[in-house]
């Protein structure tokens, strides 16, 4: 199949570079030529698991190309995937002005029936306008079907080369066996496509990604309130997440969630329901506690050393919204560190994969440390952020000789209680 995928950001890069991995033949474009120059020479604008060796491995056999040219890749395509932005509006609802400024490219573009394919988190009618804007511009046949992605960063190769499932909204029988015929390979037992109209492929992913950011907060609020009465969170969590009805995933008390996909979702759907007179009031209120437990955290803080915090150094290991990824839209982090500053905290900061994407928000009202330990001298409290493997089990003799005083603020609840306190800490974490 010849295939062009249009935006080489975090879902175009990966989406491309997997169906090149199948047999076919990927063209990625963007109209970024400094990405595509690094592209082109092997070198991935972002940090996901498995990605760079993909890229390198299908450009090498020409199944993978990048350009900016995108009437020659419609041309030469007959299926165009539209992977570009969406960011939230002031009012929470989803820009579309990238999506159908691409449709738009495409239809001057097209030299024969083509398949549109809205890859990009898109509000319910998006595939609508998409083909009316196609319609205005061209007269050659076309379909236009939903085809939302299910990454989970960090896992998202992984995610993608074996799939949960995979959702196609299509109102049309030709579109939808191309799709099917596209996607079959990544299945070898069991069919998981889903065919659906595309209006309910649309939701389906809101939907799904507003659903976890419910559970997260309602575990994160459950913790809260087992911090009050004495209970603890772990082991509620743990016989909660035992009845099947419920499960185990997303139920970790922590700081919330962040990245480029909760936060967004949530504020569409809601929005979405405000244009149809629906009140989203469990929605709104997930997204109002995610907000609020970074501020929880940093009372924890101002609880124990007061409101000014001039002259106190806080280390803080992980910048990025969740381990695996140097992704810090949302993330927790920010919200943490600014409001240290805002009371004259020093911060010194160090992050496996984040610390060039924080220098690009931060720039120089922090340090950046080489390693976590480097974070700690004279530090007077440790914050633990971000959950990366590496901070699992430290050197706990070496990080309370190397700070001022051997105060711990974990978010992610990463380590004993009691332990911590054995081996001479002062140890905050979330629901105990």
């Amino acid at each position: 199949m010849k295939i062009t995928v249009i935006g080489t950001g975090y879902v175009g890069l990966v989406a491309g570079t997997c169906l090149a991995d199948m047999g076919n033949d990927v063209i990625c474009v963007d109209n970024n030529e400094e990405k595509l120059s690094k592209l082109k020479n092997g070198i991935i604008p972002i940090y996901e698991p498995g990605l760079e060796e993909l890229v390198k491995a299908n450009t090498s056999e020409n199944r993978l190309t990048f350009t900016s040219d995108l009437d020659y890749a419609v041309k030469n395509s007959d299926v165009c995937f539209i992977a570009v932005g969406t960011p939230s509006d002031t009012d929470g609802s989803a820009d579309l002005k990238y999506v159908l400024g691409v449709a738009r490219q495409i239809a001057t573009a097209m030299n024969g029936y083509k398949v549109i394919v809205d890859k990009s988190t898109v509000p319910v009618g998006t595939a609508e306008k998409v083909a009316e804007v196609i319609r205005e511009n061209t007269t050659h046949p076309f379909d236009v079907v939903s085809n939302p992605e299910f990454l989970k960063q960090g896992n998202a190769v992984d995610d993608f080369l074996s799939p949960d499932r995979v959702v196609i909204g299509s109102n049309s029988p030709k579109a939808t066996a191309i799709m099917q015929e596209i996607y079959s390979p990544f299945f070898r037992t069991g069919n998981r496509i889903i065919v659906m109209d595309v209006k309910s492929a649309e939701m389906t992913k809101y939907a799904a990604n507003s659903f976890l950011a419910v559970k997260i907060s309602f575990m994160n609020e459950l913790a809260n309130l087992c911090e009050h009465v004495g209970a603890d969170a772990e082991m509620v969590r743990v016989g909660m997440s035992t009845d099947s009805r419920i499960g185990n995933k997303f139920l970790f008390p922590g700081l919330g969630y962040g990245g480029s996909c909760f936060p967004k979702d949530v504020k569409a759907l809601v929005r979405t329901g405000s244009d149809y007179n629906c009140d989203m009031s469990i929605i709104k209120s997930a997204d109002e506690a995610n907000q609020e437990q970074r501020h929880l955290f940093v009372k924890k803080i101002t609880k124990k050393f007061g409101e000014d915090l001039k002259n106190m150094t806080f280390a803080v290991w992980g910048l990025a919204f969740k381990p695996k990824t140097d992704d810090m839209r949302e993330a927790p982090a920010i919200t943490i560190i600014n409001e240290l500053l805002k009371r004259g905290a020093k911060v010194k900061a160090y992050d496996p994969k984040a610390i060039e994407t924080a220098k690009r928000i931060f720039e120089n009202k922090i340090e950046y440390a080489k390693t976590s330990y480097e974070t700690l001298e004279g530090a007077d409290a440790l914050l633990l952020l971000t959950e990366w493997n590496e901070f699992r089990r430290p050197d706990f003799d070496r990080v309370k000789n190397l700070m001022k005083t051997p105060v711990i603020f974990d978010g992610r609840n990463q380590y004993n209680c009691d332990r911590m306190k054995e081996q001479g800490f002062e140890y905050y974490c979330i629901g105990k």
